[in-house]
């Protein structure tokens, strides 16, 4: 008899952004006269730059000939993508990482939900509070997590981001063994220093502990004393792996595309988890297209670095309109300086899921409780500057004639 991981029994409900789709469905429905503007939801609006789109074509076009037809590609990414990426996104910063330490891959979620493969089961998993859902489900999905009771997970250990230190996560009092850090944040949108970095690395070296740093929003960093990858910090190779993506940075939620950094002398009981990692890749994954990848190289030539940048540039003026419009609103805002996400807190001690149903019953905006993120997301909620400039400038206005 055929039995089932009863792990996904235990998880609450739908996945967070399904649930959103569906009350927005539900509020459409009911209200198809009122012209609905999605702040919620991380997806970008901007269209892939020249430079990209034309590496694509000539891309295509070689797949239609003998000579330029590509099958199966290596599993771990294409040779001419894996070295653009550790010259420009690494050397470029005096980080030394190899190209046989990138895994390209087809999302920055896949690999952080996949990366529990090679992890035993018993490992003790740290995560911020609020979170980005992927990292918390991931494990329970996986019986990591233990049982869902009042909110949390029994067996996680919960790295509380409030307003009193700053939504910060601080290092654990108890032991653990597997770290999730994200910088720029998802969802606070604050950011960490050299010395907070550096204070993370010394304490997952003295507890054997292994780093899961996610800096998938790492190129909406202006400020030069924050760096942009944990490998900028003495001692990170040791023991941490990073994940990128070109999502955000470039356009690429519809086209896939992304990468994990295993450094080789990253080790957990004397076993190389650069190895583990191309062991399940090699068994579980059949590559990013080389269509995509040559696509994603075209990204650090000249004229993708100069074009992607002016894309940035775009969604960090949104993200200015939406942090001045909710402040001038009387609302507390946070994050929206280094991070494409705005954290704002709720009005007269409203609960997440109530100003969220306010918003958009009221000013048809879309935005994500808080709540969603873990319970210390209570009380807040987050807005992306993912839309155009247009719908930005309009769901501002809206809100702040609401309140």
């Amino acid at each position: 008899m055929a039995k089932i991981n009863d792990n996904f029994l235990k998880l609450p409900g739908n996945y967070l952004f399904s649930t959103i789709a569906q009350k927005v469905a539900a509020h459409t429905a009911a209200h198809p006269e009122q012209k609905i503007i999605k702040m919620g939801i991380g997806d970008v609006t901007r269209p892939l730059v020249p430079a990209v789109i034309e590496q694509m074509h000539r891309a295509v076009d070689e797949m239609g000939t003998p000579e330029g037809f590509h099958g199966y590609g290596p599993e771990q990414g294409y040779e001419f993508l894996r070295q653009l990426i550790a010259d420009n996104d690494y050397k470029a910063r005096g980080v030394e990482i190899d190209a046989d330490e990138i895994f390209v891959s087809d999302g920055a979620k896949s690999d952080c939900g996949n990366i529990t493969d090679i992890f035993s089961v018993d490992n003790v998993v740290a995560v911020c509070d609020p979170v980005y859902p992927v990292y918390v489900d991931s494990n329970a999905m996986s019986g990591r997590a233990g049982e869902f009771a009042d909110g949390k997970w029994t067996k996680l250990v919960y790295m509380e981001c409030v307003e009193e230190n700053g939504f910060l996560p601080q290092i654990p009092k108890q032991k653990v063994d597997m770290i999730y850090l994200c910088f720029p944040n998802n969802p606070t949108g604050m950011t960490a220093t050299r010395e907070q970095l550096a204070s993370w690395v010394r304490y997952a070296k003295e507890q054997g502990a292994v780093i899961l740093f996610d800096s998938a929003y790492e190129a909406f960093i202006t400020d030069p004393d924050i760096p942009h990858s944990i490998f900028e910090i003495e001692g990170a190779k040791d023991c941490a792996i990073e994940f990128r993506s070109f999502s955000k940075t470039a356009g690429f939620t519809g086209t896939r595309c992304a990468y994990t950094v295993i450094p080789k002398s990253v080790t957990v009981e004397g076993t190389a988890l650069n190895a583990l990692w191309n062991r399940r890749q090699c068994t579980k994954f059949n590559g990013v297209p080389y269509v995509i990848q040559r696509a994603a190289a075209a990204v650090y030539s000249e004229e993708g670095k100069k074009q992607t940048r002016e894309t940035i540039s775009y969604y960090l003026e949104n993200a200015k309109i939406i942090r001045q419009g909710l402040q001038e609103a009387g609302l507390t805002v946070y994050g929206g300086v280094n991070a494409p996400y705005i954290w704002a807190k709720t009005p007269d001690g409203k609960g997440s899921w109530e100003f969220f149903e306010e918003l958009l019953q009221r000013a048809g905006v879309v935005t994500t409780p808080g709540a969603g993120f873990g319970p210390s997301g209570e009380g807040y909620i987050r807005l992306t500057a993912f839309s155009t400039r247009e719908a930005t400038q309009e769901a501002v206005e809206r809100v702040k004639q609401m309140l």
